[in-house]
């Protein structure tokens, strides 16, 4: 099928480009909520292992803190005009419950390691159930490019 609009990418083309750039960027907005505090959303470090995001921060954030009570969470590239927004559920790893390949390669991608830092810090894996990407208005038509954990495309 041949693209008739101009700009508007396919399906199949967002997704590419999404998975591109989940391996290739650093940071995604990381949005959860408590029910007696409201919405938290801070900027984390993240890796993309192919499946899932995983990212890191202290055990006593209100992140964390959010996550043990409400695991629901939304994710965003920093980018306002090339969106891509993902949607999942959070589980919490410790330092010492991280998987050693993960916590490895997150390693690797940052030079840093909260393994071997005074913490404690939590490791927070997402395997995203919804993905939607699109580049300005003329791609909010069929911004889906993921459906229940599904890749479309």
């Amino acid at each position: 099928m041949q693209n008739t609009e101009p700009g508007r990418r396919q399906v199949a083309e967002r997704r590419r480009d999404s998975l591109e750039r989940l391996a290739s960027e650093r940071d995604m907005w990381v949005a959860t909520a408590h029910p007696d505090h409201g919405p938290h959303q801070v900027p984390l470090w993240f890796l993309w292992d192919g499946r899932a995001v995983w990212m890191c921060t202290g055990a006593t954030s209100a992140t964390a803190r959010n996550i043990r009570t409400e695991p629901r969470v939304r994710l965003s590239l920093p980018d306002t005009f090339d969106v891509v927004l993902l949607q999942g559920v959070a589980e919490s790893f410790t330092q010492q419950e991280v998987p050693g390949k993960a916590a490895d390669a997150f390693a690797g991608k940052f030079g840093w390691d909260p393994r071997t830092h005074d913490g404690p810090f939590v490791y927070l894996r997402v395997v995203p159930t919804t993905v939607s990407a699109w580049k300005g208005e003329p791609e909010l038509r069929g911004r889906v490019v993921m459906r229940d954990g599904m890749w479309l495309g």
